[in-house]
């Protein structure tokens, strides 16, 4: 059980810690501090849900309908190329550098936030590669049993793993209290969305 448990957690960690469209996103609302609470939780929960749901044989049957993942493919592109221009847009107008400076970022919308969390999260077609078909393919192997322990493992990182970038990023505030900062920052965003989104593309069109 325990070795179980190890392994999904490494390998929750291997596809979790890495630079995406949900961890950019996580670490700049953190920053911001925009209700990171919702924005940790409603990430972790979507983690959990997706996973059980990989874990419990569904990421099979997804890997094997091509239509399915063309779709969200294409949703996602279109998503990430909408957010990669707001970045963009941010980063020329000085838009989030003047919002940490404010004292009512704290103001800011909380249904804005949480619709905006959700969309990058379920709208992004790499947590449900992640999430249900590599994690539930890899856990295909698995009894009962070590299929709850791997899950265990793994929804145990993601809730340390968004928890962590959310509330830590505050220690980076001092920082970006530097409008350059957030220029650097904004564009590190936008074209790492534009790089997702061209290998989306790529891969419904090439690649299928």
């Amino acid at each position: 059980m325990l070795s179980e448990i190890v392994n999904g957690a490494l390998i929750s960690a291997s596809l979790i810690i890495a630079i995406g469209a949900q961890n950019l996103f996580v670490l700049k609302q953190g920053l911001l501090k925009n209700h990171i609470f919702y924005v940790s939780a409603i990430c972790f929960v979507c983690d959990f849900g997706l996973m059980s749901i990989g874990i419990l044989g569904l990421g099979t049957f997804i890997s094997r309908n091509p239509l399915i993942t063309n779709i969200l493919a294409i949703l996602g592109a279109l998503f990430l190329i909408w957010y990669g221009f707001g970045a963009f847009k941010s980063a020329i107008n000085g838009t989030s550098s003047m919002q940490i400076e404010s004292q009512s970022t704290d103001n800011t919308s909380r249904v804005k936030v949480v619709m905006a969390t959700l969309a990058v999260t379920l709208l992004n077609p790499h947590v449900y590669l992640d999430t249900v078909v590599i994690v539930g393919g890899i856990a295909g192997t698995l009894n009962s049993q070590q299929k709850l322990a791997f899950l265990i493992g793994a929804v145990c990182v993601s809730f340390i793993w968004f928890f962590s970038i959310g509330y830590g990023a505050r220690l980076l505030t001092p920082l970006f209290k530097q409008k350059r900062m957030w220029v650097i920052l904004d564009c590190i965003v936008g074209a790492v969305m534009f790089y997702i989104a061209y290998r989306l593309v790529i891969y419904v069109f090439f690649a299928s």
